[in-house]
């Protein structure tokens, strides 16, 4: 039986990459660099897990040999960019910027209302976290959700399992009794690696993505109610393996 959903946050509560992207590029700014990230380049570096993951992989391989002329070495500069650009982002949701995915909210609340746990397990920031729901849902936001699982916690970016692990375990729950809300291919091998049915819902940074294994990929969660995931997931549980 379905005891807990347990929701990524970026791209998969909100459709927060366009913000991100934004964000990131004022930061790039701000810092003085030329680098301006278009949505295609995005949409690949999102294949990397993790804000800081994602700035040292486009600095170590796009812009392989660039010197650091600060002189205060790469991950001084790094951690100092991602602040700037974890402010812009928060900026721009508080501005009314981001918002929730169709359906998210309702399936929340339906859950909530019928005892199931919540949980988040997501490898942003809590920073980041907070500023989307916050404005989302309101100061109470916390009170949905029983476990909040983020970057400062599980510091292995998917597609490791670390944060689905971790989630599990303070829920105090089997991954059988469990599904993930994901939206990307790293977050379904992270929720798949750690035993747990895996709902997608697809958006248009990772439509083209590699879903096999997930046990629905949908557009959005709108219409779907807490009927249609006991559904799905028992149909899981009882899946010839």
């Amino acid at each position: 039986m379905l005891q807990a959903l347990l929701f990524d946050v970026d791209g998969t509560l909100a459709d927060t990459e366009a913000a991100h992207l934004a964000a990131f590029n004022e930061a790039f700014a701000q810092e003085g660099l030329d680098w301006v990230w278009d949505e295609p380049l995005y949409t690949k570096l999102l294949e990397v897990s993790g804000g800081k993951e994602r700035i040292a992989h486009y600095w170590k391989t796009v812009r392989n040999g660039l010197v650091d002329v600060s002189g205060d070495g790469l991950q001084d500069t790094i951690a100092r960019l991602h602040a700037r650009k974890t402010a812009a982002y928060e900026a721009r949701v508080n501005a009314g910027g981001v918002a929730l995915r169709p359906g998210v909210l309702r399936l929340i609340e339906s859950a909530h209302q019928q005892g199931w746990a919540l949980a988040i397990a997501t490898t942003t920031s809590p920073v980041n976290i907070a500023a989307l729901l916050r404005k989302a849902i309101g100061a109470d936001w916390r009170g949905y959700f029983a476990v909040v699982e983020d970057a400062s916690t599980a510091p292995l970016k998917k597609p490791h399992p670390q944060v689905y692990r971790q989630t599990l375990q303070r829920l105090g729950l089997p991954a059988a009794a469990c599904l993930a809300v994901e939206d990307s291919a790293n977050g379904l091998q992270a929720a798949r690696a750690a035993g747990l049915a895996t709902l997608i819902t697809r958006n248009r940074f990772t439509e083209h993505h590699d879903f096999r294994g997930a046990l629905r990929v949908l557009p959005n969660l709108s219409g779907v109610t807490t009927a249609h995931i006991s559904a799905w997931h028992a149909s899981a549980s009882t899946a010839p393996t």
